[in-house]
């Protein structure tokens, strides 16, 4: 789980932002409060529909000793393009996704994600997204291609049983 980030910069950049909500059920491993095992990560949206989060990854999430490993680096930049689609109330799906590791991201201490939409075009949305250091070092970029999808209706219930999440 990434520690959510309580420093004055956060209380400087809350005030800048609005958090982008997420519903309390939500098991995303990204962003999902309800799961234990997940990054639980907490996005902010900007005025130009810009997003932001500010976190610590733990130790839990290493590839090499004190570093994110590679495939979290690539987690952390998917999930900060799609909260950018999601941004613009769409629901989306990654089609293809490029990373750019330019540098190790470490592991418990403080990182910046920010992610936007670049281009829409009917169903398609391109994105890019950056991990920056708390100096402001960029560490890693990505770029993606997302996908417009009708969301999934709610299950009811009294007909189709219990939900996946209870």
């Amino acid at each position: 789980m990434a520690k959510p980030v309580h420093s004055e910069k956060l209380t400087r950049f809350v005030e800048a932002t609005q958090r982008f909500a997420s519903a309390a059920q939500n098991r995303c491993f990204g962003c999902g409060a309800a799961n234990p095992n997940g990054l639980q990560l907490d996005f902010y949206l900007t005025q130009d529909l810009r997003v932001v989060c500010l976190a610590v990854v733990g130790d839990a999430f290493e590839g090499p000793k004190g570093y994110v490993h590679g495939g979290i680096i690539a987690t952390l930049l998917d999930e900060t393009m799609s909260k950018a689609v999601r941004a613009h109330g769409l629901v989306a799906m990654t089609r293809h996704m490029e990373v750019d590791y330019q540098r190790p991201v470490p592991s418990t201490e403080e990182i910046r994600l920010e992610g936007r939409v670049t281009r829409n075009e009917g169903r398609k949305h391109w994105t890019e997204a950056n991990i920056y250091n708390a100096d402001g070092k960029l560490l890693a970029q990505g770029k993606g291609l997302f996908i417009e999808v009708k969301p999934a209706p709610d299950p009811d219930p009294v007909t189709d049983g219990p939900t996946p999440h209870g």
